[in-house]
């Protein structure tokens, strides 16, 4: 006797309702817009900086060529907001963790709160402290390192005696981006599985034991994503840098002088209302060079969060 197999039976698509199609439309689109913006903004840099990447070299602003004039901005943009991380980091780690695991919860509450005002507080403010409040506070300090630590590249002096050196902006860069990390790495240690933590108390560790075997494992790759999504941040600002630094050119390791490398945002901001001709292409060739950069960094930062694996477990 032939046995028949049956196909089992189609399930017909749901039919979608109005206001799915349209929330999708914008979707897509909110999407498309966004890369149709980006690609805008890189044809306009390169279209723009085409004149003076092929430009003689003396005729670029120095006379020494479009690579020689973008590598000490490009110097002082990437140290200034790398030691800036240097410094952030560490602390944004530190303040996630006390207040997810330490401090009682109204106060971890209100600390919160106060790291995302801080967030938002404009850059201009963060100038203006840096310039009237930081520079003159690390006039005595700088000069007794570069007395006492001069062999060292980044102490090496003289001091400056207005306290607009380097130092100063990576400190006023390292408080901008302690937010962005801060908030970030919090909310990884909150979705830590609790079981993990719980399990790691319960055979007999102490609260930082338990933080070092669950809490940071789980949380590392966030780090990492906070990170590079705060470098992105330093590596654009504008007029907090503008303000404090005192850029004289040059690429130099010392911190503390008054002989600061410029940044590229800053130099921007500061030379293009009197540039013209060559010399403004030559600004959004640099323009150019940050735009890449950052790009790079946020690509990065989305790669690694994108890696991230959840624990197994409740939580």
């Amino acid at each position: 006797m032939a046995s028949t197999t049956e196909a089992p039976p189609r399930k017909d698509r749901a039919p979608q309702r109005p206001g799915d199609r349209i929330f999708a439309g914008i979707s897509t689109g909110s999407g498309v817009l966004i890369l149709l913006a980006l690609a805008g903004v890189a044809v306009f840099l390169v279209t723009e900086a085409w004149p003076s990447l092929t430009a003689p070299a003396e005729d670029i602003p120095g006379g020494e060529g479009l690579a020689l004039y973008i590598w000490p901005l490009l110097f002082g943009t990437l140290i200034s907001a790398v030691l800036a991380l240097v410094i952030a980091v560490p602390l944004a780690v530190a303040i996630a963790l006390f207040i997810t695991h330490y401090a009682p919860r109204s106060i971890a509450k209100a600390l919160g709160y106060v790291i995302d005002l801080l967030a938002a507080v404009p850059s201009i403010i963060f100038g203006l402290w840096g310039i009237n409040v930081l520079a003159p506070v690390t006039v005595d300090p700088t000069t007794w390192l570069s007395e006492h630590l001069g062999w060292i590249p980044f102490f090496a002096g003289p001091a400056s005696s207005t306290g607009r050196t380097m130092l100063v902006a990576i400190i006023v860069l390292a408080v901008m981006v302690l937010p962005i990390i801060t908030a970030v790495v919090r909310e990884a240690f909150t979705q830590t599985p609790k079981l993990h933590e719980e399990a790691a108390l319960a055979i007999g560790s102490t609260r930082w034991e338990m933080i070092r075997m669950a809490a940071l494992p789980f949380a590392r790759s966030s780090i990492i994503g906070a990170s590079m999504l705060g470098l992105g941040r330093a590596l654009g600002e504008t007029m907090a840098v503008a303000m404090v630094l005192s850029a004289s050119g040059g690429v130099s390791f010392n911190l503390i002088s008054s002989e600061n490398p410029p940044t590229i945002a800053a130099n921007i901001a500061l030379q293009f209302p009197e540039s013209s001709g060559i010399a403004i292409n030559t600004l959004i060739a640099s323009g150019l060079v940050l735009f890449a950069i950052t790009l790079v960094v946020n690509m990065i930062a989305r790669a690694v969060i994108n890696r991230r694996k959840d624990f197994s477990g409740a939580n």
